[in-house]
This record gives C-alpha cells, structure tokens and sequence, in this order.
C-alpha cells in the first residue's frame, strides 16, 4: 500500500470545523509557540464566565484533535503549543481564509 505524504482534505477540514481550532491555527500562522491558557486566540475575547468551558474544551476536544492530526503539537506541562510536524499540509487553507477574513461571513473566524 502506497504511504500518504499529505493529510487528507478531510481531516484538514474537520480542523478547521471548529472557530476555536481556525483562531488557534491562524494565531500560528505568524506567532509559534502559542500558549493555550491566553483567553486572547487570534483577536477572540472570552467572556470570563466562558473562560473555563474554553479550557475545558481545549484540553480536552481541540488541541487533541490538532495534535493527533499532527497540526500541532502540545506540551501539556507547560500549556506551550507549537506548530506541527503537518502544519504546512493545512499552512494553505488557514493562509486563505486568514486572507480572506473580510470576505467571509460573520462567525467564520
């Protein structure tokens, strides 16, 4: 069986499914480590009664997620999240919907 070299569009867009996930993609566009404690992803303000849902959600839903994709990777210690080993295969669409952010509808990013 002949071995894949890029990540499957599909998985790329069950990522980029989620605004948390788009935001935290985006924010590595440009800025690598990213920590995941900040409540500032890529210009989103969490209200404070939100704050803790998010980082419940981001344990345990998004940065997973990002991370067995290989998207990223995460140092649960230390909350450090980087770019990962295939960031570039989803590098193209976080560029395009980040150059685009205008142009989207509302909610997208």
């Amino acid at each position: 069986m002949k071995e894949m070299t890029h990540t499957p569009l599909d998985i790329c867009l069950d990522a980029l499914a989620n605004n948390y996930r788009r935001r935290l993609l985006i924010a590595l566009l440009e800025h690598n480590p990213q920590d995941d404690t900040d409540t500032q992803i890529a210009n989103l303000t969490i209200e404070d009664k939100d704050v803790e849902n998010l980082r419940i959600q981001m344990t345990h839903t998004h940065l997973p997620k990002l991370e067995d994709a290989g998207f990223i990777e995460w140092n649960r210690e230390t909350n450090e999240v980087r770019k990962g080993p295939r960031f570039d295969d989803i590098r193209p669409l976080v560029q395009l919907m980040h150059t685009h952010a205008d142009e989207l509808p509302d909610g997208w990013l």
